[in-house]
């Protein structure tokens, strides 16, 4: 019990700041957006591997738009509301989720395995996908698609992942399209993937 409490102190203590980092970002990202200024410069080659311990790259996901999330097994609220949230539109979607990728990538890739992914993510839809990798590829990943995180320790020794919250949605040429925000409307989102979905190639 002293352990949660501990866990929920510190996470308290940096979600000020991050709110603020994190709105400011997605203001910002949301901006560009609109107007097409950086958007070529979210996404990029990355080499990971998935949750059966397969290797997995930028080209593995080729063929298809993709939505893209970035958060961890530990996390104790925004990543498993976002991913309900993700599990609540592929349903919605119906066959046209089939169209698309999702993949839900740890920013804490020394506790999340390929094993404890596939545990974790078999609690949400079955479309989505776990990647992981070491430390280096993390980062490297995280600042092609500029994602936020960062290590925040406890008191107790161990430690807690600030990161951003932002679903990223990407086209099969694997350029940005759009975002989504954390507990975006249904039916912002579900728009949003239906214009993803549109974006597929014929086959």
């Amino acid at each position: 019990m002293r352990g949660r409490q501990v866990f929920l102190t510190a996470l308290g203590a940096v979600a000020g700041f991050a709110a603020v980092a994190l709105g400011a970002a997605y203001f910002v990202s949301m901006r560009q957006a609109e107007s097409g200024i950086g958007a070529a410069a979210i996404g990029g080659p990355f080499a990971l591997v998935d949750d059966t311990g397969a290797a997995v790259t930028d080209g593995t996901l080729a063929g298809k738009p993709s939505v893209m999330y970035f958060g961890y097994t530990f996390c104790p609220d925004v990543c498993p509301t976002t991913l309900l949230d993700m599990s609540r539109w592929i349903k919605a979607l119906g066959p046209d989720a089939d169209k698309l990728n999702y993949v839900f990538v740890t920013v804490d890739p020394e506790r999340d395995t390929p094993q404890l992914l596939r545990s974790y993510l078999s609690s949400f839809d079955k479309h989505i996908r776990g990647f992981t990798g070491t430390p280096e590829q993390i980062a490297k990943i995280a600042r092609e698609y500029r994602v936020y995180y960062k290590k925040v320790p406890t008191d107790d020794g161990g430690y807690v992942m600030d990161h951003s919250t932002l679903v990223y949605l990407m086209g099969a040429d694997k350029k940005f399209v759009s975002l989504i925000a954390y507990q975006e409307a249904d039916a912002s989102a579900l728009a949003k993937l239906r214009n993803l979905v549109a974006l597929t190639p014929s086959s």
